[in-house]
């Protein structure tokens, strides 16, 4: 077990990989899966009538309205799926590129292109890298993209890894894959791994993760779950997603609640959401800084969310906190805790550092306090930072449990990592590859589809 630091529109037409291991540019390497994390798929709706598509994650113009009217949803407590409200369209994760288009710029609009907006160019530098070093589309070079909105275990997202594992290994001739995960797709991953331990074993060769929350994100969630998140942060986040609409779609997402802190694992301080709560006594008005730690926090969910409610198509949809998904999410954490990696598959873990990450969270103060709990829901939360890469502490990122051949901090904040050029250099040197000189720029291809 090593621990390093180093200096701190159209919808193209979906296109097959080869399956019988013939020989090409870039076949003599090992083929590369990418795994997005949450939020890092595209996903269109697909009318059920005539198949019309429509981008609704990621976009920038009208992605408020979008999101509300295509991607609010309620949790089906008897599938396990989280289902969309509109239920004349279903959510649909494009396939194009070998599932490279849908993890690659998020929104690939010309007014993104033009403005250069990074938050969204996903996983674009790294495929750009991997081809500069002789890898192909379709043989070698393969994207996994899925319905963040769902349960990391759910059956759908892992038949869809276990196809994309067959379909690198076939179309590479037989070699086993290298997996590079992203924040919660290191989770989805685990969980695979944990399912389908015979499955990892056959096709699985390297795996490396980055930004993953193993042990959870303990102020990002906690927060998530009773005011929202902010995607976009700056002059562009008023053209993208409110953080209250986000807000009513994270409450029904059991990938969320898969992500809240570990309460098993020894925290070197247990994460914490405290709440300056006024009270009455005798007539007497007193003040007291509340605590909630990871197992007391439920309580103060179910207390928090208790009113909440969004209005659609003319009615009110109430939005409690979800017991049915937190249930879920148990068996889900019990499952990553007695996870096993395979012997004779390498991990490597590189996790950020140097940026304020939240760990606990506060709502009110000594002198503006909550009267009633469900005012939490619209108060701007204050945090209290340790080190990480700004969403996922690094004592969790680092916390996977398994025998790794290298355990990297890279300073870098959590989607800074997937473009930072320390990464690059560690992912060529475990993966054997470097930089192939070149006279022109490598540019993965990246079409618009669904900017309408």
């Amino acid at each position: 077990m090593k621990i390093s630091n180093p200096c701190c529109e159209s919808i193209p037409t979906p296109q097959k990989a080869k399956l019988d291991g013939s020989s090409d540019e870039g076949s003599d390497l090992d083929p590369v899966l990418l795994v997005s994390g949450m939020g890092g798929s595209i996903l269109q709706t697909k009318k059920k009538s005539f198949g019309l598509q429509t981008r609704v994650w990621v976009r920038l113009l009208l992605a408020d309205l979008e999101f509300r009217q295509k991607l609010w949803s309620l949790y089906n407590p008897e599938t396990g799926y989280t289902e969309s409200l509109d239920d004349s369209t279903e959510i649909v994760v494009p396939e194009d590129d070998y599932g490279l288009y849908a993890i690659d710029i998020l929104d690939p609009s010309v007014f993104v292109k033009l403005i250069h907006l990074t938050e969204v160019y996903h996983f674009h530098d790294m495929i750009d890298m991997l081809i500069g070093c002789g890898y192909k589309k379709g043989t070698t070079l393969f994207g996994y993209g899925y319905d963040f909105r769902q349960s990391i275990r759910i059956d759908k997202l892992m038949d869809g890894l276990k196809e994309k594992l067959e379909v690198a290994y076939k179309a590479s001739g037989g070699r086993k894959v290298n997996i590079i995960s992203h924040s919660m797709g290191g989770l989805l991953v685990m969980s695979f791994m944990s399912l389908n331990n015979d499955v990892f074993l056959k096709y699985v060769n390297k795996w490396i993760c980055i930004a993953c929350p193993f042990q959870g994100a303990p102020g990002c969630i906690n927060d998530s779950l009773l005011t929202g998140l902010q995607f976009v942060d700056g002059f562009e986040s008023f053209f993208f997603v409110s953080r209250w609409t986000m807000h009513q779609l994270l409450i029904e997402c059991p990938s969320v609640y898969e992500m809240l802190p570990n309460p098993e694992f020894q925290w070197k301080k247990q994460p914490e959401i405290q709440v300056w709560q006024k009270q009455t006594k005798d007539g007497d008005i007193f003040v007291n800084l509340e605590s909630y730690g990871p197992i007391e926090n439920v309580a103060l969910f179910e207390e928090a969310l208790r009113h909440n409610e969004l209005s659609y198509g003319g009615k009110k949809v109430a939005l409690p906190f979800n017991l049915s998904i937190l249930k879920w999410a148990t068996g889900t954490r019990q499952i990553l805790n007695k996870a096993q990696l395979p012997t004779g598959i390498s991990f490597y873990n590189i996790f950020g550092t140097s940026c304020d990450t939240p760990f606990d969270v506060c709502y009110g103060s000594e002198t503006s306090a909550i009267e009633d709990l469900s005012e939490v829901c619209h108060t701007m939360p204050q945090y209290s930072y340790v080190d990480g890469d700004g969403t996922v502490p690094a004592e969790s990122a680092k916390a996977d449990g398994f025998d790794a051949v290298d355990r990297v901090a890279v300073s870098g904040s959590h989607r800074g990592l997937l473009r930072d050029k320390k990464v690059f250099q560690l992912i060529q040197n475990w993966l054997g590859v470097a930089v192939k000189a070149s006279n022109h720029k490598i540019t993965s291809k990246v079409m618009d589809a669904g900017s309408r």
